[in-house]
């Protein structure tokens, strides 16, 4: 199975997210673990998420599973592995897609996460998105699964709580 990756997963897996309960850290290592020996991934041709990955997940000291993860993209980029989707920015603006719905339901939703969005509606098998604890997915999880967006909630107890203190 191919996967769109939320980057907070991977920072949850490296254990630098204070609002992730240990289970959820678990969780998030157990999948990208997963990821990295039987599944793929599914990135943008530009390199936007990638590059978000680059600056988060710069752990000092002993590299976490979130550190790992980010060097087994870097590795495996011509394996197969790595489905780069071409997605298209919308007047010159890098967080605004053509491939994102139109849709006033989410016009809200977070431009930092919307290349997430679109690089799951543009790949063919239209994978899910897997989140820990970003409470924007939550709140906004009707509208997306509404313009076909599968979210895998990893930490759903603890996106849960996070997203009624947001509200």
């Amino acid at each position: 199975m191919i996967f769109v990756v939320d980057t907070n997963v991977a920072i949850v897996a490296n254990e630098k997210s204070g609002q992730a309960s240990p289970e959820c850290v678990i969780a998030c290592v157990d999948y990208l673990n997963e990821i990295m020996l039987n599944e793929s991934l599914a990135l943008d041709d530009k390199w936007r998420i990638l590059k978000e990955y680059t600056t988060y997940l710069k752990s000092e000291g002993q590299p976490g599973v979130g550190d790992r993860f980010l060097r087994w993209i870097l590795l495996n980029q011509a394996t197969g592995k790595i489905d780069f989707v071409p997605i298209t920015s919308l007047e010159n603006d890098s967080t605004n897609f053509k491939e994102f719905p139109s849709d006033p339901h989410l016009e809200k939703f977070d431009p930092a996460d919307r290349k997430f969005v679109a690089v799951t509606l543009a790949h063919p098998e239209h994978p899910p998105v897997l989140n820990a604890v970003d409470p924007g997915w939550w709140l906004f999880r009707s509208a997306l699964e509404d313009n076909g967006v599968n979210i895998q909630f990893l930490c759903e107890a603890d996106v849960m709580k996070l997203s009624q203190k947001s509200q």
